[in-house]
């Protein structure tokens, strides 16, 4: 189930040079999963852009988004009281009955949607360890934001210049008996070749609609093709043809 509205701007702020928090009050009840994702429709854009939901309270949802081109460039030129109208309540997302310590894997802007589910597992009372990696030190964002959850947190940087040198594979420990991950697909990839345990992939996909209806995001797996959109974005390990 989703639902279109108009949502106010209460905040639009940078987080690092290309990275932005916004913060939007409006009807949140269709938003039920921790991974789901809203599509915003922009002034001269005829596509609603999607955006992953970091995390939503009765009154307020917050995204986090990265300057990519005009329409998140025009986003980010919006200000406090200014209305977007959005979809909300989109996608599957995450199940998190799956585990008791999983292992959270967030990448680049892959790495909002994994606060809100580890907010949910740990009001789930499981012991996450949350992953977060990024190309160079000033790019992080929300480690901190992350901390003060009560998650073990780690950090890896490409370059060495925070945290564990390398990709978050390389941070990844060894005791854990589920994975959960947003990211880019080599970073999947790469997940996928060192994993021990079962694990959730969410997908980024160009969307036409967002609700499943035009089968723009359409892709293979091992049971037959699904929608990213509605089917997804969350799709299990094993059903993922690589």
């Amino acid at each position: 189930m989703y639902k279109q509205g108009k949502y106010r701007i209460l905040l639009n702020e940078p987080l690092t040079d290309d990275v932005y928090k916004m913060v939007l009050k409006g009807d949140t009840q269709y938003i039920t999963s921790p991974g789901q994702f809203i599509n915003i429709a922009l002034d001269g854009k005829f596509l609603r852009r999607p955006i992953s939901v970091c995390d939503y309270d009765d009154e307020t949802v917050t995204v986090i988004y990265k300057l990519v081109g005009a329409g998140t460039v025009q986003m980010s030129r919006m200000g406090r009281e200014e209305m977007l109208d959005c979809l909300t309540g989109l996608g599957n997302g995450y199940d998190i009955s799956k585990s008791k310590k999983p292992l959270v894997i967030g990448g680049g802007v892959g790495v909002p949607p994994m606060y809100n589910l580890t907010k949910c597992l740990l009001a789930d009372g499981q012991t996450p360890t949350v992953i977060i990696g990024f190309n160079t030190k000033s790019e992080i964002f929300y480690e901190k934001e992350f901390r003060e959850l009560g998650a073990e947190v780690l950090v890896a940087t490409v370059d060495g210049s925070y945290g564990v040198k390398g990709f978050v594979t390389d941070a990844m420990p060894k005791n854990y008996d589920y994975f959960y991950t947003c990211g880019p697909i080599p970073m999947f990839r790469a997940i996928n070749s060192v994993a021990k345990t079962s694990g959730q992939f969410s997908f980024e996909e160009r969307m036409g609609c967002g609700f499943g209806a035009c089968m723009g995001c359409s892709c293979k797996t091992k049971y037959g093709s699904k929608r990213i959109c509605k089917d997804g974005p969350v799709l299990v390990r094993e059903e993922i043809i690589w």
